[in-house]
């Protein structure tokens, strides 16, 4: 048994958050001792094995502010990080590894703990933000430089895919002798075992308030209310979609639009309103519906009542939920970047498409004049998130690392 920590710098629901949440489930199952610390964890707005004692979370560090004045929100996180790395070195907690992600700033202060550090790359930090502002290219300078300085510390870094080794590489200049390893985030399919086909009754009334629509097709997006999430192309796709259709097939359409929501970030609650404004503007107000924040069998309820699923996001690091719709036999349409280019097998499991609403637009009524394709699609996804994105070989993938790297220790 090894004992290992994770840390984590807001334990929400997210893709990285979920790929927290599977790991420490993993090397559980594999009879490892498993502790997550993080500085924030809202039991009302986070994954369900994280607050039904699946897993220990320790919270600590909330206190500590999340920007000044509504700025500073990266160097806030760097000293929030810092001090949960404080904490753990202080409580004498001495695990054998430690899973760091998202922000590698820690790492100096959890090396003092003699443990092994991996640092999991979902992408370099230092790329999420702008710098046009002169101002903000100073705020940045020393933050950027002390998470490639950091970085370097660890024992191990991984990524979520060759598109991300091949941007850390590019990125971090000044770490040429780091080769990242590649754990693919897996897809946790217990959670989709749980199918609505054993409760046919919800099929057909629904909780979002989604028209009930006889042989109809409906459309689903799933993303986190940002802007860097694309949505606005769904809604200008789903424009195009009506002037494709003739008015008998337009009428069975549908597009749901569901994301993380969080009242505490500014950006959610602007996107929101700019979405809903397009709709109505789109004159589609009444042919979209928006669902914020929602459980995993609600999002299984939504996966199983579309036809489809569309991924605008461009340069998506990764992105897990393809994978879930494909394991729920539900094709995808996704951005031709990023992620989907691993995930997505063009014509195959799905399409990938450039950032144009009009290719998006006609490539959703393939799936309206042919509900076949659906099926078919379906089929092949379900077969490649089987060979290639299990839980298992996840779990396999990850232990090996852990176990390879003690291994060196020991030498």
């Amino acid at each position: 048994m090894v004992g290992v920590t994770f840390i984590h710098p807001d334990l929400g629901i997210g893709g990285a958050e979920r790929l927290v949440v599977d790991a420490a489930l993993s090397l559980k199952r594999k009879g490892h001792s498993v502790l997550i610390y993080t500085a924030h964890h809202d039991r009302d707005h986070c994954f369900e094995e994280t607050r039904n004692g699946m897993l220990t979370v320790i919270e600590t560090g909330d206190w500590l502010p999340r920007s000044l004045l509504g700025r500073c929100f990266a160097l806030c996180a760097y000293i929030r990080m810092i001090y949960v790395a404080l904490y753990i070195l202080m409580c004498g907690n001495t695990p054998e590894v430690i899973f760091c992600d998202q922000l590698s700033v820690c790492i100096p202060f959890l090396r003092l703990t003699r443990a092994k550090i991996i640092f999991y790359c979902h992408f370099p930090d230092l790329l999420l933000t702008d710098r046009e502002r002169f101002l903000k290219k100073v705020y940045r300078f020393p933050l950027d430089y002390f998470e490639e300085l950091t970085t370097g510390m660890a024992d191990l870094v991984l990524v979520n895919s060759n598109f991300t080794a091949r941007t850390f590489a590019s990125t971090f200049s000044r770490l040429p002798n780091i080769t990242p390893g590649i754990l693919y985030p897996s897809l946790s399919i217990s959670g989709c075992e749980e199918t609505p086909e054993l409760f046919p009754e919800q099929s057909n009334i629904d909780m979002f308030g989604i028209p009930d629509l006889d042989n109809g097709c409906v459309f689903l997006s799933i993303n986190r209310f940002e802007r860097k999430k694309n949505i606005s192309l769904a809604v200008q796709a789903f424009r195009h979609l009506r002037e494709t259709l003739d008015v008998d097939k337009w009428r069975l359409c549908h597009l749901v639009i569901a994301g993380g929501f969080d009242e505490r970030v500014k950006e959610n609650i602007e996107y929101y309103g700019e979405l809903t404004m397009l709709a109505d503007k789109l004159n589609l107000k009444n042919k979209i519906t928006f669902v914020r924040s929602f459980s995993g069998s609600d999002k299984l309820h939504l996966l199983h009542r579309c036809v489809c699923l569309l991924y605008t996001p461009a340069g998506e690091h990764f992105g897990i939920v393809p994978l879930e719709a494909m394991y729920m036999r539900r094709p995808v349409i996704a951005h031709s970047s990023g992620g989907p280019l691993e995930t997505v097998v063009d014509r195959v499991t799905g399409y990938l498409r450039d950032n144009d609403p009009v290719a998006w637009g006609n490539t959703m009524a393939e799936f309206v004049l042919n509900p076949e394709l659906c099926t078919e699609m379906g089929v092949s996804g379900r077969i490649r998130v089987d060979e290639k994105f299990s839980s298992t070989a996840f779990s396999e993938n990850l232990n090996m690392h852990i176990l390879n790297l003690l291994a060196r220790k020991s030498k």
